[in-house]
């Protein structure tokens, strides 16, 4: 292992993955006893932020918001990258490898409307805005009545849209609003109501494969719990070989008695059609059990589902 006096970490530039980006510098410099200072941040733009106009599942969905880390990271401009880890292709090249994954945060979607607390509270054809197909189509499922309008952009830009009523309310991930100190933002939908995108909540950090002095700084970091959780999620996307042009929802989490337990849904983008199980087993099971999950659901989806797989 060949030490280094510096590393150099690459994120995207919005509020939040400068947060997460941050949140990972302190950790590593921390870890080596080495100032701050010393893990420089650097920001690249991606193909997904440069993107405004459009739905990114016209785009392709997975990998537009990792593509120009994961080239800096390959030709060593930078040493290790930072991620949000539902935006992770769930095939990675051979010569990078997932090193870490932080403690997950709060996993839900929250509801922000001015005049509602809850789904149920919306008006009749509420306007929703989201280009997330998964939210889309989870509000669809539960209120055929609302109008899904599309909305990009950070958090901030988000809510300055809602704000100028181009929506009557939008979604966005508890954990990103937390890791912004703005968890007081609108309310939580329950898992049970709105079952979140696989790996959610999660921060994950690649690195190359060969930089062993990188990857023991960064696996200082790993939360086991969430690294378990994250990876039968993953296989269960993988097994369905989910984009963002398929509603795909997982969350899976270890239970008092010990065991995992792994939920999976799939929808039709217009929320008309919808399959959802879960399984529980042992948690050195958890990326089997996903995987049979994700059979499962497509076995008994019915035509409209089954469709969405080829």
């Amino acid at each position: 292992m060949t030490p280094k006096s510096k590393l150099v970490i690459g994120t995207r530039g919005s509020p939040l993955a400068l947060a997460q980006a941050h949140m990972v510098q302190a950790g590593v410099a921390r870890h080596l006893g080495w100032p701050v200072e010393a893990v420089d941040v650097a920001i690249f733009k991606t193909s997904g932020d440069r993107i405004q106009d459009k739905p990114l599942s016209e785009f392709g969905g997975k990998g537009l918001f990792t593509k120009e880390l994961d080239e800096a990271l390959l030709d060593g401009r930078i040493d290790l990258a930072v991620h949000s880890m539902k935006d992770v292709p769930t095939r990675l090249p051979e010569a990078m490898v997932l090193a870490g994954i932080l403690p997950r945060e709060d996993v839900r979607d929250r509801l922000i409307a001015p005049n509602a607390t809850g789904v149920a509270d919306l008006p009749q054809g509420a306007r929703i805005g989201t280009s997330s197909l998964r939210r889309g189509a989870q509000m669809k499922l539960l209120r055929p009545d609302f109008q899904i309008v599309p909305f990009r952009g950070n958090v901030q830009t988000r809510l300055d849209k809602l704000a100028r009523g181009e929506a009557d309310a939008t979604l966005l991930a508890a954990a990103g609003l937390r890791r912004l100190g703005m968890d007081h933002v609108g309310a939580p939908i329950p898992v049970e109501q709105m079952l979140p995108a696989p790996a959610q909540a999660a921060i994950g950090v690649t690195v190359r494969t060969d930089d062993a002095f990188t990857r023991a700084a960064v696996g200082a970091l790993n939360h086991a719990e969430t690294a378990l959780a994250v990876a039968a999620e993953r296989a269960f996307l993988a097994r369905l070989d989910g984009s963002c042009r398929t509603p795909i929802a997982a969350l899976a989490t270890l239970e008092a008695d010990g065991q995992v337990r792994i939920r999976g849904q799939i929808l039709s983008p217009d929320g008309a059609h919808e399959v959802a199980g879960e399984v529980r087993g042992a948690p050195e099971e958890a990326e089997r059990l996903a995987t049979a999950l994700a059979e499962e659901l497509i076995g008994r989806g019915g035509p409209a589902i089954r469709a969405l797989f080829g």
